[in-house]
């Protein structure tokens, strides 16, 4: 295995990202291949670790990933010289209920592949005391294994110096300290960070968070540091069988939340992806025998969607003899209307009945099993594991229910999907099939 780190916080909002990003670009830039990964159920992160890093990023998710899976995604990527993963939330931050592997850490990640944790903290008003967080940080697992601190939000040369001193009373290594003016940010809308393919200017802060790290972390201290363990043996994963042979996708702005190692599996299993874009008003390519929506925006495109007749006319006639299947925002698309924030309608595409609203935002949050009542695409009725997060309501779902679905603790939740004739849908993204 490449050795490799976790780059991880006390909490979310802490300079995760802004560390991973300039990390990848300032390492990039010495000639190193580094390759990405991405602790939990994020579809938007890997986007920017693949600008920042040229390679794929994968998610790992210790809820939903078997062992197995887990394994193979780490063990199967091209020849690196560093990995580097970025965590989800805090470093022991996860569901109050087992998965596959555990509850969805990014401390367990890091635990069972060896990688030693950068923990970034931020210090703002604080000085010695920052010690006692990441000396707790440091020593909870005894087992986990930890490389040291970047300290984010220093405001002068003496506060650096006052957190090294106690640092260093508490045997804790600073790899960096980023001072307080010049931190990196990314543009946000209510679902988290713009998509990297948004972002204006990405290149340009990339560059800066690039110069950002290299000039405030010890970034030779940093590769040194990175580590792994030998693998445990596991059962090989469960295949995650494609849809189709030919899988019409839509990709655009309004639909583009479908995680890389799902079409990465995809591919490998032979299968072959026809990208079209329904704000463009195209359609499924005709020689598709499948057509997959996943997730995305399409309230903030709803008018622009609900005028693209071609799109609309392309899609009947698919759905007319070949599965259609939709996530999230692509479920709601194939409703019959969408109710945006100013509570004006918008017609879908009508090949279920579902309306939808986010006249009155109510966040949809966690982990999802489901068991199929009726085949999905490619996947037939295995139970599945994945990830709802959305702000909509359902105003009326006429159609039969897709799946018996629950959350991480067992609880059952309403929004079951729904399917009719060839078309199903469902608000939960789709992970890995379920081994348990």
């Amino acid at each position: 295995m490449t050795p490799g780190l976790m780059i991880s916080a006390p909490a979310s909002g802490t300079g995760k990202t802004m560390l991973m990003l300039g990390l990848l670009t300032a390492l990039r830039r010495r000639g190193l291949a580094v390759q990405p990964f991405k602790s939990g159920p994020d579809y938007i992160d890997p986007g920017f670790h693949l600008a920042a890093s040229g390679r794929a990023s994968f998610n790992l998710d210790a809820w939903a990933m078997e062992p197995g899976r887990l394994i193979a995604h780490v063990a199967d990527q091209p020849h690196a010289d560093l990995v580097l993963a970025e965590g989800s939330m805090g470093l022991f931050d996860g569901v109050a209920t087992k998965g596959e592997t555990g509850i969805g850490s990014s401390a367990e990640i890091a635990q069972m592949m060896g990688w030693p944790v950068v923990l970034v903290l931020d210090v703002g008003g604080q000085a010695q005391s920052a010690a006692a967080t990441a000396r707790g940080f440091a020593t909870l697992r005894p087992d986990l294994p930890f490389a040291g601190v970047v300290l984010n939000r220093v405001a002068s040369p003496r506060h650096d110096r006052l957190i090294r001193e106690g640092m260093t009373q508490a045997g804790i290594r600073v790899l960096g300290s980023l001072p307080r003016q010049g931190n990196i940010t990314l543009p946000e809308r209510h679902l988290g960070l713009i998509q990297a393919e948004e972002t204006a200017g990405l290149q340009g802060v990339l560059d800066h968070a690039g110069d950002f790290i290299a000039a405030h972390c010890d970034l030779d201290a940093i590769i040194a540091a990175a580590a792994h363990r030998a693998l445990p043996d596991a059962p090989a994963p469960r295949p995650l069988t494609p849809p189709g042979g030919r899988i019409a996708l839509a990709r655009d702005a309004a639909f583009s939340f479908v995680y890389p190692h799902v079409l990465e599996a995809w591919r490998r299993a032979g299968a072959t992806i026809l990208p079209f874009s329904p704000l463009a008003d195209q359609g499924p390519d005709d020689s598709a025998d499948c057509c997959w929506l996943p997730g995305g925006y399409p309230e903030l495109h709803a008018p622009r969607l609900a005028a693209c007749d071609r799109f609309r006319a392309s899609m009947h006639r698919f759905a007319a003899t070949r599965p259609v299947h939709g996530e999230c925002g692509g479920y709601m698309a194939l409703g019959a209307g969408l109710v945006d924030a100013n509570g004006v309608r918008h017609q879908m595409l009508g090949l279920l009945g579902l309306e939808t609203s986010y006249a009155k935002r109510r966040m949809h949050l966690g982990y999802r099993r489901a068991e199929p009542l009726t085949a999905l695409p490619g996947l037939g009725r295995v139970a599945l594991r994945g990830h709802e997060f959305h702000y909509a309501s359902i105003l009326s779902q006429p159609d039969a229910p897709l799946a018996r679905v629950t959350d991480a603790t067992g609880a059952e939740v309403p929004e079951t999907g729904s399917h009719h004739g060839h078309v199903t849908g469902t608000f939960f993204h789709l992970i890995a099939p379920a081994a348990t």
